[in-house]
């Protein structure tokens, strides 16, 4: 039973920078993809950015150049630097198999939410 658990949400100024966290647990595997999501009101759910467990990254045009995923054990995290208004969502971090922007993840947390304003 793979478990997901997202945190460091929270509001900010236009400019700032937060840190997401997702906590991984129960039975998953070693080669699995990791994904971060978000969705805000009226939008459609938009993948934010991937990291396979080589280290590989992806990440959505809206993002690059602000925003950066690492993996350490059994914990995602994403940098996001010189937020916006339009980063405004809810912020899911979910696993399962990503290829160059296109992913299967069955497995998803509860999301944390991510104000800036």
């Amino acid at each position: 039973h793979v478990q997901l658990v997202e945190s460091g949400g929270g509001l900010v100024q236009p400019g700032g920078s937060l840190k997401l966290s997702c906590t991984v647990s129960g039975f998953t595997f070693d080669d699995s993809d990791m994904a971060w999501y978000r969705q805000a009101p009226g939008n459609e759910c938009e993948l934010v950015s991937t990291i396979s467990s080589d280290g590989s990254t992806y990440y959505a045009d809206s993002v690059k150049g602000r925003f950066t995923i690492s993996r350490n054990n059994a914990q995602t995290f994403l940098q996001m630097n010189s937020l916006k208004p339009e980063d405004t969502a809810k912020y899911y971090c979910a696993t399962g198999i990503c290829d160059r922007g296109v992913c299967y993840t069955p497995y998803w947390g509860q999301g944390t939410q991510v104000t800036v304003s």
